[in-house]
């Protein structure tokens, strides 16, 4: 989506809300400005007065009178304090200026962090549809890079454009009072700098963007990689890998020295301009004096503002290569929050308690695109304090009838029914807690074990916490790491087992005591006895709750598990039956 496009966008909200929130700084801010601009408007103007009455020994205009004063005492003294006022104009306007940068920047640091709060919010209510095709890189660049270009542009822009203008502005007024020829001279440059920076800016905003976007591409192989270590190092892969960076990072650099290019463009071109611009007006401005038009006084000051003028339009033209980048960074994320979320709960949703775990497809039809569909008019009734099995080869559609039970997806015909109730009336944060998961890829924090088997009821006493370890054959492992239940494990878990990984995410998913027990394939990557220790956990605590298991298919086996009915999933369509005649067991 374009910023351009957009009337009113997420984004632009809420720096509107923000500006209006921090109005009273902003004004505060707004005065130390015109302090600071007042201060710099002034300094130039004791040189006149050294320079023309006690150098040159002119009379003072009749306009200036009220200063006789500062001459009574002779030329020394009026030196003196001429000086003490410069630095006294100096002092106070870096002053103001610095309680200007202060308020702005905490202002910009300020709507940063809420920019962040709520990109993040918004990316954990988007769907796992579009997690699923966008690369968690581009999403960490946008969350980071591209929040902080926002704050850099209001922080540079706010605080230094804005006083800069005013210098610029405050500056050719004066500049007119001195010597109206004069301004019109510098007053002809302004415009060929504009034209000159448009288009130079067109060109980078185009380099930027392709260099974000490669920056996105970099942070995702690198998250990608590093996330797999194990395997890249197992494989002997890192050749190929670093080989494969290199690339990226060699395009990532093309982009990058595009934008130098052209960065260091901007520069010389406002260079060249303010050089002929000054040449002109010290060759008009000499003439002048040598034919009494003005005095040399007024020429020294007009030079002096003249470098006050083209000192902050070289900045603006530096302070364009920010806006550039901060303008895509701008509709990288506006593109971001125009994505639709997961639908709201209706208005009259119920909260999902005292569940008693019977779920009903009625006709369910469900694609990710709408159109190829995974599942096709399924229907089934899982009774209350069941045990079901539902199988079927990889790619089939098991993982995606979980999302829907858990309302990850929405189906585009037919209802899922748990306790009677459509699913879409439940609020779904009060289903979702209702129902306990454990996935086949075991995911965990890298925080403390106790944090993480606590993760769905933050609020569980180290007791329960202890509970759910037992029953998921997990205490006698945990008490054993150096620091026991506070032991802090590496990302996703790394510096444990896979059979200790799923044994934890089966305690995380037995403290809520959910109605509903869902396990996709928890047995699939882990040894035989850690297999056996899973199993009897859950047969331990089968008693009154609704249990559903996934796995690619089953045997016969008299030894194991009996389920009350099998799910079979094979060409989109869902084949049910009750073997309770015969014993089958689970495997992957």
């Amino acid at each position: 989506m374009s910023m351009d496009k957009v009337k009113l966008t997420r984004l632009r909200r809420l720096i509107i809300g923000h500006l209006v929130e921090t109005r009273a700084s902003i004004a505060l801010a707004g005065l130390c400005l015109l302090g600071a601009l007042l201060m710099e408007l002034l300094a130039p103007w004791p040189l006149k007065l050294i320079f023309d009455h006690v150098l040159m020994g002119k009379p003072l205009a009749p306009s200036w009178s009220y200063l006789d004063w500062l001459f009574q005492w002779g030329p020394l003294p009026a030196v003196a304090i001429l000086s003490a006022s410069v630095f006294l104009m100096v002092l106070v306007g870096g002053a103001c200026s610095y309680a200007q940068v202060y308020l702005v920047t905490k202002s910009s640091y300020q709507l940063a962090a809420k920019l962040k709060v709520m990109l993040f919010s918004h990316l954990q209510r988007l769907s796992l549809a579009f997690h699923a095709h966008v690369p968690s890189g581009e999403l960490v660049v946008k969350m980071a890079s591209d929040t902080t270009a926002i704050r850099d542009l209001l922080t540079d822009w706010g605080v230094r454009a804005l006083y800069q203008s005013s210098v610029i502005v405050g500056m050719l007024v004066v500049m007119t009072v001195v010597n109206w020829r004069l301004a019109l001279v510098v007053l002809g440059s302004i415009p060929v700098l504009f034209i000159a920076l448009t288009r130079l800016s067109h060109k980078l905003r185009g380099s930027i963007s392709r260099q974000r976007k490669q920056e996105g591409r970099i942070a995702s192989r690198m998250n990608e990689v590093l996330g797999a270590i194990a395997m890249v190092q197992a494989f002997g892969r890192r050749e190929f890998e670093q080989n494969r960076f290199e690339l990226e990072a060699a395009r990532n650099l093309a982009e990058g020295i595009t934008s130098a290019r052209t960065t260091a463009a901007v520069t010389r071109v406002i260079e060249l301009i303010c050089a002929l611009s000054t040449a002109v007006t010290l060759l008009f401005g000499s003439w002048q004096a040598f034919k009494g038009y003005m005095t040399p006084g007024d020429l020294l000051i007009f030079v002096s503002y003249l470098k006050s003028v083209y000192k902050p339009i070289r900045d603006l033209g530096k302070s364009s290569v920010r806006v550039s980048r901060a303008y895509v960074s701008a509709g990288r994320i506006e593109e971001v929050l125009a994505i639709e979320e997961e639908p709201r709960d209706a208005p009259n949703a119920i909260a999902a308690t005292n569940l008693t775990g019977d779920i009903v497809f009625r006709n369910v039809s469900f694609a990710y695109d709408g159109r190829h569909r995974l599942l096709d008019d399924v229907s089934f009734h899982i009774h209350p304090g069941q045990k079901v099995a539902l199988v079927g080869p990889s790619g089939i559609g098991k993982s995606s009838l979980i999302g829907l039970i858990l309302r990850l997806y929405e189906p585009q015909h037919g209802s899922i029914m748990i306790d009677r109730v459509d699913v879409r009336d439940y609020q779904r944060e009060s289903l979702r807690r209702s129902i306990g998961l454990v996935l086949q890829d075991s995911v965990l924090f890298a925080a403390s074990i106790r944090e993480n088997i606590a993760y769905g009821l933050p609020e569980a006493s180290l007791d329960a916490i202890e509970a759910a370890a037992r029953h998921a054959h997990a205490h006698d492992f945990i008490m054993a790491l150096p620091d026991g239940y506070d032991t802090v494990i590496g990302e996703r878990g790394c510096t444990l087992s896979g059979g200790q990984r799923q044994r934890i995410c089966l305690a995380r998913a037995l403290l809520k005591q959910p109605p509903i027990l869902i396990l996709d394939e928890p047995t699939s990557a882990v040894d035989p006895a850690s297999a056996a220790m899973i199993h009897d956990a859950i047969d331990r605590v089968q008693a009154g709750k609704t249990i559903l298991m996934i796995s690619h298919q089953i045997s016969p086996d008299s030894d194991d598990s009996d389920f009350d009915q099998i799910l079979t999933l094979r060409d989109r369509k869902i084949c049910v039956s009750a073997p309770r005649e015969l014993r089958v067991r689970l495997t992957s």
